[in-house]
């Protein structure tokens, strides 16, 4: 079924906003513009209302650390090994955690969804769309999509002080990343010496494979680092073992915002909105965005779900805008940015023709804190309404 949207202000994020109209066709944007006519067409008029691509969290632990479930019940964290990269969140994701329901009131249909960060090596993160659907496989863009790593103080805590075992301080943190990126380095040599000699490799290890992908540029690394010490560490394991990067997190990414720039290092931050925790939380600041978008540098924006409820995306955001940053730049860090990081902007982040039909309408403007999402289109299907 086709949808007619009629005279609503539209923010395509990638052109300027304009008062206008959109053709949803299926699953896609068939056409953009003005004074656009369909016969057969179910016509919304979306007059005084403002239509956006829906949002997208770049990082998320949605659906793996469920709401309303208790602590024993969350799967976000296998604290039993520093390294499990043969794990993915796919096999722990909930379609019934209740927090998706009110992701989708805020404007919010895409998640990259990523496990905690108390291992070094954490595992697979997937992307999952939050379609009208109990089944997990349905929901899913891409899977992997990236391998979660942490440096910090995570780690140190939970194996250094809980488990008395190594990685207890940063510098152990990043020997057991090496020492795995090594162990896969051989791997690789190995099968391709197998393969070069004609013969079977039959020696397959899950926790190698995932690691392959990295190695072979196929996924990134995406690695939590608040401080700049730790996304130091993260640029330089990227540059030994060349593997493409995205730091997560970045708090303190700001004081070295040129050298990011310099390493051409995408970064998903935050969540910015909130009480300073630990340590390496005490220089967060809502300048943090405005540096980086100024620098020219490739930023997206995470609630980090649970910490930030998805739900509250826009306030965060609307937060940042008092602090000085640009309209423009903060909408782009939820859209077109986190997309582009993600690897699925063909698809998602803004609106245009041959995309998904992913479209939020609102009652105003997302930064006005008394605006909602009215209705939320994933796909060209309704999948939440007020």
């Amino acid at each position: 079924m086709s949808i007619l949207l009629k005279n609503g202000t539209i923010y395509p994020i990638t052109s300027k906003p304009f008062v206008g109209d959109i053709l949803l066709k299926g699953s896609k944007i068939e056409e953009v513009g003005i004074n656009l006519e369909c016969s057969e067409c179910e016509t919304i008029d979306v007059s005084g209302k403002f239509i956006f691509p829906g949002f997208i969290d770049a990082h998320s632990h949605i659906g793996i650390f469920e709401e309303g479930v208790g602590a024993y019940y969350q799967d976000g964290n296998e604290m039993t090994d520093p390294l499990t990269p043969d794990v993915s969140v796919v096999d722990a994701f909930s379609p019934q955690d209740a927090a998706i329901a009110r992701a989708l009131s805020g404007g919010v249909t895409t998640v990259m969804v990523v496990p905690g960060s108390a291992n070094p090596v954490g595992g697979q993160g997937a992307i999952f769309k939050f379609k009208n659907t109990m089944i997990v496989d349905e929901m899913i863009v891409r899977a992997p999509a990236g391998l979660k790593m942490a440096t910090g103080e995570n780690p140190k805590r939970v194996y250094g002080e809980t488990f008395k075992k190594t990685p207890g301080t940063r510098l152990g943190t990043a020997s057991v990343i090496r020492g795995y990126l090594l162990k896969v380095r051989s791997y690789m040599e190995k099968k391709a010496t197998a393969e070069k000699e004609g013969k079977p490799f039959t020696d397959i290890d899950p926790k190698l494979e995932i690691g392959e992908k990295v190695l072979k540029r196929e996924i990134p690394a995406r690695i939590h680092a608040h401080r700049l010490d730790d996304i130091l560490t993260a640029i330089r394991l990227s540059k030994e073992f060349d593997f493409k990067l995205v730091v997560e997190h970045a708090t303190e990414g700001y004081k070295i915002a040129d050298y990011l720039k310099e390493n051409n290092i995408p970064v998903v931050i935050g969540p910015i909105f909130g009480f300073r925790s630990k340590l390496e939380l005490k220089d967060m600041t809502y300048d943090a965005p405005r540096i980086l978008n100024e620098k020219g540098i490739l930023a997206a924006f995470m609630c980090d779900h649970p910490v930030i409820p998805l739900e509250n995306t826009n306030i965060q955001l609307g937060v940042a805008l008092r602090y000085g940053s640009k309209e423009e730049d903060l909408l782009k860090m939820v859209t077109i940015n986190a997309a582009k990081i993600l690897e699925i902007d063909d698809r998602v982040g803004s609106i245009e023709t041959g995309k998904d039909a992913d479209i939020v309408i609102w009652s105003g403007h997302p930064f006005q804190f008394a605006s909602k999402a009215e209705r939320v289109f994933i796909e060209g299907k309704e999948v939440y309404k007020i």
